[in-house]
């Protein structure tokens, strides 16, 4: 057997990937290929590395004769790999087929590895659809996510959805926004228990240009207090527009739109 041939049989009968083994020898899985391949041969540090891992002789590694792995029953159970190289093992799956040259699929749960795919799955992930504790995309979801449509514990994005959230269109336990809706809600339009907005607010306690609020109502422009949880009759809706159409800037007056509407001002 080559050097090759034998490198490639111990990983293989230890389950260990390319990118495995290159990640505990401190290399690059193109030099595994190499090694592999006959192409090259290791280093010599490289190849007390892989006597030590595999459990054989160094001289076993480069004569032509067949493996001798000592212990051979109880290989596996005398591998040792430190902390580092824990760290950096690995589940992956990685698609064959491409999308603008990345994966269309990867998956990777490495705690020192990040998943990049059109859709990508990881501990941390960065694709167009990603899903992972921190992830990055155009549509992103996770513990703590950044993107164009961001969903998690703790999201930013332009539309943003989690328990805090930040984005143009914010929706979360607490939510800061040109157009945030929560319980906690802070922006240029809040909806919420507790809204501050600067042209306009409504929940039960409610802080703006225009406020409706049940319980509390402090509004520079226009105040309306009903004292009636979910009862919003007997306001003047009329002077609600007439004051936002005024004082509002064009470029956002489409939002403010969308925030009447979800606030049912007609």
């Amino acid at each position: 057997m080559t050097v090759g041939e034998k490198i490639y049989k111990l990983r293989r009968d230890q389950n260990m990937t390319q990118e495995q083994l290159a990640d505990y020898l401190g290399v690059t899985r193109q030099a595994i290929s190499r090694w592999e391949g006959d192409v090259t041969l290791p280093e010599t540090d490289k190849l007390k590395s892989l006597s030590k891992l595999f459990n054989v002789s160094i001289d076993n590694l480069l004569s032509e004769e067949e493996l001798e792995v000592k212990n051979e029953v109880n290989n596996k159970k005398d591998i040792r790999i430190d902390l580092t190289s824990l760290m950096n093992v690995k589940l992956e799956y990685i698609s064959k087929r491409k999308i603008f040259g990345m994966p269309l699929v990867h998956i990777c749960f490495g705690i020192n590895k990040t998943a990049k795919g059109f859709f990508a799955f990881g501990l941390r992930s960065i694709g167009i659809f990603s899903f992972g504790l921190l992830s990055l995309g155009l549509f992103s979801f996770g513990l703590l996510t950044l993107g164009l449509l961001s969903l998690g514990t703790f999201a930013l994005g332009i539309l943003s959805g989690g328990a805090i959230s930040i984005g143009i269109f914010s929706f979360g336990a607490i939510a800061l926004g040109v157009l945030s809706v929560g319980a906690i809600s802070i922006g240029d339009f809040a909806l919420g228990a507790l809204s501050i907005g600067k042209y306009f607010a409504l929940g039960d306690n409610a802080s703006a240009m225009v406020a409706l609020g049940a319980t509390k109502a402090v509004g520079s422009e226009y105040t309306y207090f009903t004292g009636v949880h979910n009862n919003w009759n007997g306001y003047d809706a009329s002077m609600v527009r007439t004051i936002l159409d005024e004082k509002v800037p064009t470029i956002i007056k489409w939002i403010k739109d969308i925030a009447l509407a979800i606030a049912g001002v007609k």
